[in-house]
């Protein structure tokens, strides 16, 4: 039976500056919905949960809730500042303190520790002790999972599935939304539009939208050339009979207009490309005896232990595990931005490196977009060695033109993180590293950005909690199983956990404090497309095939010619030799090429 709803937005209408963002938001929550909020980067995910929590009241429009309705918010970036101790943040406005303390225990963060000490990931966890301590009746999270371990996430999933109200979440983190939502929120041309499925099921969803707005825009463009023909026989319009078929007619341009602006916007595309830089040996980055000890407040943290690691071009390798194991250290390391301990390291004479942080500490708030991508003034910017148009790259990152005087303070969270990317993406490299590039991201740039990463003919390094970007990502994975040793692992992210079952952990570092044992994990969504690894794969054999079939074409002819093994039988027993073996491996790659090609068709059905 249907659970009358908590909350009704009807017709809700929000301007900022003159623009509407909102035009006509009409939606329900009722008890039990666990609603996933999709929508571009600036389409005003965030805005929206502000107004479904009255932090903010629409120009018009109604907005009912059920009596003694309660909110918990958790922002996209928690500020405990002004707080003493974290129990003083967390257990704010509570009758007493109990509630938060034990929340707060079962997140793994220390009650009295101050805000200040707190890395990101304590942050994020302390916001959400925060929230279920206030026992809601409506919990809205805007990307909860940042910063988080894959642990934490897991036991976040859990905790969400048995909440007793409603949640309203954004997130980039596609692998969390398919596991914890019950419907799907379309935030689309400043209106709302609801799957009764999961995230799960987006994407089929989404695109019979599509196929019907298009049915639409086709019948209201052959409907607009009508009327447009009429308006140009007569000129009568004027006339007072006509003036409400002109005033249909101007409606009728400005909802065609609408439609077709969003199909444009869920079809755009940004053109993100990364260039690999100048040829470099075989041998990127190798590791000898790699050893690397910090001593802190807890005992020593050992992030490296005799570590041996060859990285060759073209790898593209995942570091995982739980938060404050050393993942970003490791990889400072390797770069040789900190100085080992112990061991050996090798770089390639030719390395090129981007490196994009998590901190996007290279963005200056008060900068325009502009500014933050031609800092030395001008209109262009040298991308990958080409000089380009500052708004003619901007475009390739989804930012129109005249977003571009805005203040990156202004940008949403998705926003600074695509504008960090375009900085980054714009040098030359054949080493490009990523740590969380996926933060704040909406869905249609994740799916770029994995583009992107598919075609870049460098090496790549990524560090992420995002199990679906890690999947489609890399081809490998490097996991620490305690003690500064690492495990590497054939595959992405599901692939490593299978491999690691049987791999016994040694004592591990102290990492940030993490509830007790993690729930299992999900059983992974079954697979809709092709794994990094197979289509890397078909895109290497698509190269080899004509190399292979030329080669043999040219041995065949050597071999035609009667008078080589009278000339040279070494040379006649070489090529024959090698005849042999290039059409068996013709055959094997082949017979590959198909196999994946079987099972590309089994998996679109």
């Amino acid at each position: 039976m249907a659970q009358p709803p908590l909350l009704t937005l009807t017709d809700v209408r929000l301007s900022f500056g003159g623009k509407a963002l909102f035009e006509g938001v009409t939606l329900s929550l009722s008890k039990g919905e666990r609603a996933a909020l999709v929508g571009r980067n600036g389409a005003g995910k965030s805005t929206l949960m502000k107004v479904v929590s009255e932090r903010i009241l629409p120009d018009t429009g109604e907005a009912w809730r059920q009596p003694g309705v309660t909110y918990a918010w958790v922002a996209q970036e928690p500020d405990l500042a002004g707080y003493a101790t974290v129990l003083d943040y967390a257990s704010e406005g509570l009758d007493g303190a109990y509630i938060a303390e034990a929340e707060l225990m079962e997140f793994g963060v220390d009650g009295g520790a101050d805000p200040a000490t707190l890395s990101g990931g304590q942050l994020r966890r302390a916001a959400l002790a925060k929230a279920f301590a206030k026992q809601p009746t409506i919990l809205l999270l805007d990307e909860p999972t940042n910063h988080l371990d894959v642990p934490m996430i897991e036991y976040l999933e859990g905790r969400l599935k048995a909440f007793n109200g409603v949640v309203l979440v954004v997130s980039h983190d596609r692998r969390f939304l398919e596991n914890i939502s019950t419907n799907t929120l379309w935030l689309r041309q400043g209106k709302v539009l609801k799957s009764p499925e999961g995230y799960v099921k987006f994407d089929q969803w989404a695109e019979q939208v599509e196929e019907e707005d298009e049915r639409q825009l086709r019948r209201m463009t052959t409907h607009l050339k009508e009327e447009q023909h009429w308006l140009a026989r007569g000129v009568t319009a004027r006339r007072k009979r006509n003036q409400g078929r002109l005033a249909r007619l101007r409606e009728l341009k400005a909802e065609h207009a609408q439609v077709r602006t969003a199909l444009n916007d869920r079809k755009a595309t940004a053109g993100i490309t990364a260039d690999a830089g100048e040829a470099m040996s075989k041998k990127v980055i190798e590791a000898k005896g790699l050893s690397k000890t910090f001593q802190t407040p807890d005992g020593p943290l050992v992030v490296a232990k005799s570590l041996d690691l060859r990285i060759l071009r073209g790898d593209r390798i995942g570091i995982i595990g739980p938060n404050g194991a050393g993942k970003t250290t490791l990889v400072r390391l390797l770069l040789g931005e900190i100085e080992p301990d112990a061991g050996t390291l090798f770089h390639s004479k030719t390395l090129q490196v981007t490196y994009q942080d998590q901190t996007r500490a290279t963005l200056n708030p008060q900068d325009t977009i502009w500014e933050a991508l031609a800092p030395m003034g001008g209109d262009s910017i040298m991308v990958q060695g080409h000089q380009r148009h500052v708004a003619a790259y901007a475009k390739d990152f989804l930012f129109k033109p005249e977003q571009l005087r805005q203040p990156v303070g202004a940008l949403s969270g998705g926003e600074r993180n695509r504008l960090a990317l375009a900085i980054g993406l714009a040098q030359t490299s054949n080493l490009l590293v990523m740590d969380e590039p996926t933060n704040d991201l909406d869905m249609q740039t994740l799916d770029l950005l994995e583009d992107m990463l598919l075609n870049y003919e460098g090496t790549l390094i990524l560090v992420s909690h995002d199990r679906a970007f890690l999947d489609a990502t890399v081809t490998s994975c490097l996991s620490p199983i305690g003690g500064g040793e690492w495990v590497q692992t054939a595959g992405g992210w599901s692939d490593a956990q299978e491999q690691l079952k049987g791999v016994r952990r040694k004592d591990a570092p102290k990492a940030e404090k993490s509830r007790g044992p993690a729930p299992a994990a999900p059983k992974p969504k079954a697979a809709s497309k092709l794994s990094f690894k197979d289509e890397h794969r078909q895109k290497e054999i698509d190269g080899l095939i004509p190399k292979l079939q030329a080669e043999i074409a040219q041995l065949e002819a050597d071999l035609a010619d009667s008078s080589l093994y009278a000339r040279d039988a070494a040379a006649f027993a070489k090529k024959s030799e090698r005849i042999g073996a290039a059409r068996t491996q013709l055959e094997n790659i082949e017979m590959e090429w198909l196999e994946i090609e079987e099972k590309r068709a089994s998996l679109t059905g």
